[in-house]
């Protein structure tokens, strides 16, 4: 590939050619791309290969993600990392790598930031320099810029499949079981409220995802998140809502509470919230006890016990209640949490299945239903598996209203 310099002069061969007054189709612009880049090879001579390379980079500096589209394009990469404009690392199947691409400079890889951020109606700037957004295909964008980020402008992209993983497929590559998969997702259909939880680039959407194919398709269902990127195609009717930041002035914000508060109004069956950081835990658990059963939202945590003392965390955060009242809205608003570990192996899978089964002496009680068993190592990956234990489910109120007690295992 020529140099980033080269690339900067035939960029503004391109933009000289460009009429702006009137929009310019894929196909022009393509065109524009192939003659600029012949006509350099006229006295620069590149392989077929290589001119290639450089029409599509050329292009996608107009219209794509500039070098980032090929890593785009890539299924096999699962998150971009730029930590500044010349250092770009990918994750492949669980293991990260430097790549050979950089942006030719600062300023162009701020340009796309801006790009990027203004297509979702979002705004970063030194004055508010971290801002969540997306991209058309779904992809999660998260941005720093300086003064916040010392190496400069830093921009983290976490790639969705364009069809969304089903449970069987999970099934497929050992994140979980068959039998706790079908438990799951008796659990699902019979409105137990579930938790997902466990640690960064476990894999919490992705399971969020495969658990709400089990939802009935005649339900009303609204998702809350701070950029969408749940990608529920089952269900008819589904409204999605998405949060907003502030203006320049500091108004305008919409908050995931906010959003939770709305919801309510919208006779939702269901409420999804991709992911409880703070304040709004308290919001779902007052919504998950107010009638709206088969609700489910994630979080981060090591463990299922820990994921309850975060929740009492984030709820006490919100409002100055007894630890005690807390505890009680968690232990009835929530029936199962299912936490997500990541191993040594690089592999996600489900690691704990628990019920939430009450209160005694002030405490949470939590009944393991289902525990990660591991047995050595074998070829370099965990070998193992989730082993259900000797407890059946306690609370039972909800498989018998939707009378499937005692059919199949979901009784235990």
């Amino acid at each position: 590939m020529p140099s980033d310099e080269i690339v900067l002069k035939l960029r503004d061969k391109i933009r000289s050619k460009i009429d702006f007054s009137g929009s310019l189709s894929d196909e022009s612009l393509l065109q524009i791309a192939e003659e600029t880049v012949f006509d350099w090879c006229a006295s620069n001579p590149l392989t077929a290969t290589g001119k290639v390379k450089l029409v599509r980079r050329l292009f996608h500096s107009f219209r794509g993600l500039d070098i980032l589209q090929p890593l785009m394009e890539d299924a096999s990469i699962s998150e971009i990392m730029i930590n500044h404009h010349a250092e770009i690392f990918v994750e492949r199947r669980g293991e990260m790598s430097l790549q050979p691409v950089s942006f030719e400079s600062r300023e162009r890889l701020e340009d796309l930031i801006q790009t990027v951020v203004a297509s979702v109606n979002r705004v970063v700037n030194e004055s508010s320099p971290i801002v969540d957004a997306r991209l058309k295909d779904g992809s999660r964008v998260h941005v720093v810029l300086p003064p916040v980020a010392l190496k400069g402008p830093c921009m983290t992209i976490r790639k969705f499949p364009d069809k969304p993983l089903a449970m069987e497929e999970l099934v497929g590559l050992e994140s979980l079981s068959g039998e706790a998969a079908a438990f799951l997702s008796e659990l699902v259909e019979a409105q137990y409220n579930m938790f997902i939880s466990g640690g960064t680039g476990t894999g919490k959407t992705t399971f969020l995802n495969a658990l709400s194919q089990f939802i009935p398709s005649d339900e009303r269902i609204v998702t809350i998140e701070d950029s969408a990127e749940l990608q529920i195609r089952s269900i008819p009717n589904l409204v999605s809502l998405e949060t907003r930041n502030a203006n320049t002035e500091g108004k305008g914000e919409i908050t995931v509470r906010d959003l939770i508060r709305a919801s309510l109004r919208m006779r939702p069956s269901r409420i999804i919230v991709g992911e409880v950081r703070g304040g709004e835990a308290l919001d779902m658990l007052q919504a998950l006890n107010t009638g709206h059963a088969g609700s489910m939202s994630t979080g981060h945590s090591n463990g299922a016990k820990d994921m309850l003392a975060r929740l009492e965390t984030m709820a006490l955060s919100a409002a100055e209640l007894p630890v005690a009242v807390i505890r009680q809205q968690i232990a009835s608003a929530i029936d199962i949490i299912i936490h997500l570990s990541r191993f040594r192996d690089k592999s996600r899978r489900v690691s704990e299945i628990c019920e939430v089964m009450g209160m005694a002496d002030g405490e949470i009680l939590l009944n393991p239903l289902f525990y990660f068993e591991e047995k050595g190592e074998h070829g370099g990956k965990v070998a193992g598996g989730l082993k259900r234990t000797d407890n059946a489910i306690v609370r039972q109120d909800k498989l018998i209203m939707a009378g499937r007690k005692g059919k199949g295992e979901a009784a235990l």
